[in-house]
């Protein structure tokens, strides 16, 4: 496992060639799992974090945000007014039906 501080000490055509070699890892473990012959478990958990990583150093050098915001909408939708216990007619209660004595 890589600590961030080196992935912020390299360049972006470094990182860039690093997250290429990672994902291909990424995909042929893959593959090694899907047909049982991964024997480390542990590296697909260590492989796929690195990648997040590299990508949040990346996006940080860009000056992009962390996550994008969301989309305006054009006109939201209208709301149907909840029905409240003042608001609702009140119900009658139910009529109870004798139940028939068995002789």
């Amino acid at each position: 496992m890589t600590k961030v501080a080196e992935f912020r000490d390299r360049s972006v055509d470094q990182l860039g060639d690093e997250l290429t070699k990672l994902k291909k890892e990424q995909f042929n473990l893959r593959f090694q799992r899907a047909s049982g012959q991964l024997e480390n478990t542990a590296r697909f958990r260590v492989v796929r974090r690195d990648i997040a990583r590299i990508m949040t150093v990346l996006r940080s050098r860009s000056g992009m945000p962390e996550t994008a915001p969301p989309a305006p909408a054009e006109k939201p939708a209208k709301r149907r007014a909840r029905k409240t216990a003042e608001s609702a007619p009140a119900k009658k209660p139910a009529k109870r039906v004798a139940a028939k004595k068995k002789k």
